[in-house]
């Protein structure tokens, strides 16, 4: 097709034309001179012929006649009859010249005659034979741009087979595409999903066995420090008893001793009450030693209940008001029984009674 549109199409030159000019030259002389010969063929001079030519001579009009005298008759004068002409006389050689002329005008005539019909048969024939040519030529070009418009309509054809053939593969590859990107997301949001539950199992499980361990170990270690506690427990009450014995005594010798303080806070001997920055001293003391894992809703309070000797010794630990929860509240007192003897006051002495307050997020 770019070449059809880079040369559009031009109509096939005739050819043998120069031959065909030549050749009607060749006849307008061949005729030229057949018709100057023709003219100019006989060579001698006419002979001449003589005519006479006759008038008729109108008849004389008469007077008109008289009343008193009759009208003579017309004569009527006969026509002159004109003489023929006198016949030409030629001699017998001018009449076989004449004839021989006339002979062979009628032969150059015929010849002329024969060779213009040749000549136009010759023509004819040859344009004949040029217009099939044209026509054949007119056919084949025909068939020629058939041919190239089938095989244009083909290709065209071909072309768009072709393209819809790629666009619908185009098209398949697109959809495929689409299909595999939402299985993939899909599939990652699986293992997305699948992992999260892995890692929330392991977690649970991490924290479940942690809890579990945690629970038998401080089970275990309850145990061990109940009984630990029972032991101590009976020491400790016999040299508290002791000791209380003996510090009375040292008490009850001196004058206004007073005793333990009726009220809370009070310091044994000397009925003080404790400084203000005491009882965050001891909650420093004490909270080291507190062991407590489980996960408590809320941040509740355990309020202990303290009683000490004037040396920061432990004498006794209670709970006064509960957190609600028991695990919490047992761990706080384990923690206060850890931390004896509990540090002194600002005086050197401990005070005899106070209460702390602990809470697990503190």
């Amino acid at each position: 097709m770019n070449t059809v549109a880079a040369y559009p199409y031009q109509p096939v030159k005739e050819r043998g034309t120069m031959r065909s000019f030549t050749l009607a030259l060749v006849m307008h002389l061949l005729l030229g001179i057949v018709l100057y010969y023709g003219v100019h063929w006989q060579s001698s001079t006419p002979v001449g012929a003589e005519a006479e030519l006759w008038e008729e001579i109108p008849a004389a009009t008469a007077p008109p006649p008289t009343p008193r005298e009759p009208e003579p008759e017309p004569v009527v004068q006969p026509r002159p009859v004109p003489a023929p002409p006198a016949p030409q006389v030629k001699s017998k050689v001018e009449e076989d010249a004449d004839i021989a002329l006339e002979k062979k005008k009628r032969q150059a005539e015929a010849a002329a005659r024969e060779e213009a019909e040749r000549k136009e048969a010759a023509r004819k024939e040859v344009a004949r034979k040029e217009e099939a040519r044209k026509e054949e030529a007119r056919k084949e070009e025909a068939r020629k741009e058939e041919a190239r418009k089938e095989a244009e309509r083909k290709e065209a054809e071909r072309k768009v087979a072709e393209r819809k053939e790629a666009e619908r593969k185009e098209a398949q590859r697109k959809e495929d595409a689409k299909k595999k990107a939402a299985q993939q997301e899909q599939d990652r949001k699986e293992q997305a999903e699948r992992e999260r539950k892995e890692a929330a199992d392991a977690k649970a499980k991490a924290q479940a066995d942690a809890k579990a361990k945690a629970q038998a170990e401080a089970k275990a270690k309850a145990q061990a420090d109940a009984k630990a506690k029972a032991q101590s427990e009976a020491a400790a009450n016999a040299q508290r008893k002791s000791e209380l014995a003996r510090l009375q005594a040292l008490a009850g010798g001196g004058a206004g001793g007073g005793g333990v303080g009726s009220t809370t806070g009070a310091g044994a001997g000397g009925g003080g009450k404790a400084s203000p920055g005491y009882a965050d001293r001891v909650r420093r003391r004490v909270k080291p030693n507190i062991v407590f894992t489980e996960d408590v809703p809320g941040n509740p309070s355990a309020v202990v209940s303290v009683r000490l000797a004037p040396d920061g010794s432990l004498m006794s630990a209670r709970l006064s008001k509960s957190s609600g929860n028991s695990a919490w509240d047992n761990a706080v007192l384990r923690a206060v029984e850890r931390s004896d003897p509990l540090p002194r006051d600002e005086d050197g002495k401990a005070p005899a009674s106070f209460t702390i307050t602990f809470r697990p997020k503190d």
